[in-house]
């Protein structure tokens, strides 16, 4: 161990091969026969792979807290113990054709800043601690991003306990089953500033060649479904002026989602991805269509707009039609800013470094939506090779990953102060 002083701790980088090892060796949990992960939440894959993390965090000196939904956090004391915990981390759930790199890049960037810590022989003011949080992903269980959220008292304990996968088993039986029942009471655990290295999930980055995104925040997110009716006819002896064609209407509907979102640059979105069409016959007239509407921007203001002008639009195509549209909303996430002194933190350290950065939103939640609930929060994102992620191909090239990392290292130390 060499012992770094407070003039040269500028200097100082992770480790970066150790990194990827690490990410490298976790991924051979629940590793795909075409490089992917599957280790869905609170499986035995999922204990074997929290039974490495925190293996590795003991191993780090680190002593380890669970809490009752299996949220841990691996604490680093400081020179000021009564000084709530700078902490960092993710989640290590997969999809179920998921990669190496979502979430678990969070939490091992996260060790990978301790263990830097240790090399040196760095002392913070404040405890620095590692985080995982249980079932981020969402993919077995609902509600996503389930740990955080009842940290957070988003939803109870018993809401999120009594929930049932496919096969009818409850997340508490599971729990109990692999071990990571633990004895605190979620959100008891004290957070001074929260944040969470990531893969974009997206191309933006990449396609403006960048390094380090500075997060700025979430996107608020509002879903709705779309039902037109119409009625169902012969397609070939109805004419097409005398047809109340389900579809036709729909078709314009789901075009304008797509325009209303492009009208809301640059961080509107909007996408239909399900579409149920009845009675889904080739030679009928659709009678009857139903679809998803995904709308998203960065402040709430922005995509009610949107949503409002989705509505507008389609009361007069319902007028001029003489058809049936109703949009019903079905779920409403709010959009999330991060903290400015966060977002400075990451900012200050890429420009220190080096590193090539610009400010970005995330279109996906993560965990730091609802830490930036209790405690200043920040993100930071890295490339994904074209944008790829929630897929077993997913990757991020190795000198990304160290970035993050020592991006992350620089925010950490700034809060915790040395």
């Amino acid at each position: 161990m060499t012992t770094t002083t407070k003039q040269d701790i500028s200097n100082l980088r992770i480790n970066g091969d150790r990194l990827w090892n690490s990410l490298m060796e976790l991924a051979k949990i629940g590793a795909t026969p075409i490089g992917g992960v599957c280790r869905l939440t609170l499986t035995k894959l999922d204990g074997e792979g929290r039974d490495l993390v925190t293996r590795w965090g003991r191993e780090a000196g680190l002593t380890v807290t669970i809490d009752k939904i299996g949220n841990g956090f691996m604490r680093r004391p400081g020179r000021n113990n009564s000084l709530p915990p700078i902490v960092a981390g993710s989640h290590i759930d997969t999809q179920p054709t998921g990669g190496k790199f979502d979430g678990n890049f969070g939490v091992l960037a996260a060790l990978e800043v301790v263990r830097t810590l240790n090399d040196h022989g760095i002392e913070t003011e404040a405890p620095v601690e590692v985080a995982f949080w249980t079932n981020e992903e969402g993919s077995r269980f609902v509600p996503v991003m389930m740990g955080s959220g009842v940290f957070a008292k988003v939803f109870t304990l018993e809401h999120a306990y009594a929930a049932t996968d496919t096969e009818g088993k409850t997340v508490k039986d599971e729990l109990t089953n692999i071990g990571y029942v633990g004895p605190q009471e979620p959100g008891d655990h004290p957070i001074g500033t929260y944040f969470e290295a990531h893969i974009e999930q997206g191309p933006v980055l990449e396609d403006n060649d960048k390094t380090i995104g500075v997060v700025q925040g979430v996107l608020g997110i509002r879903w709705f479904d779309c039902t037109v009716t119409g009625m169902e006819a012969h397609a070939g002896p109805t004419p097409m002026a005398l047809r109340k064609d389900a579809m036709q209407v729909a078709a314009k509907l789901m075009q304008e989602v797509v325009a209303v979102a492009l009208r809301h640059a640059p961080h509107g979105r909007g996408t239909v991805g399900m579409v149920q069409v009845h009675p889904n016959s080739r030679n009928v007239i659709p009678g009857r269509v139903k679809f998803s509407i995904d709308l998203r921007n960065a402040t709430d203001a922005l995509v009610d707009q949107m949503a409002e002008d989705v509505k507008a639009y389609a009361a007069k195509v319902a007028k001029d039609s003489a058809l049936d549209v109703k949009i019903e909303l079905v779920s409403s996430y709010p959009a999330q800013a991060f903290h400015p002194d966060c977002m400075n933190a990451v900012a200050r350290a890429a420009q220190k470094l080096g590193y090539s950065n610009m400010p970005a939103v995330s279109g996906a939640g993560h965990d730091a939506v609802y830490m930036a609930r209790l405690a200043p929060t920040g993100m930071i994102f890295i490339p994904c090779k074209d944008g790829i992620s929630h897929n077993e191909i997913e990757y991020a090239k190795p000198e990304h990953i160290t970035a993050g990392c020592n991006v992350l290292l620089h925010a950490v130390l700034e809060r915790a102060g040395t």
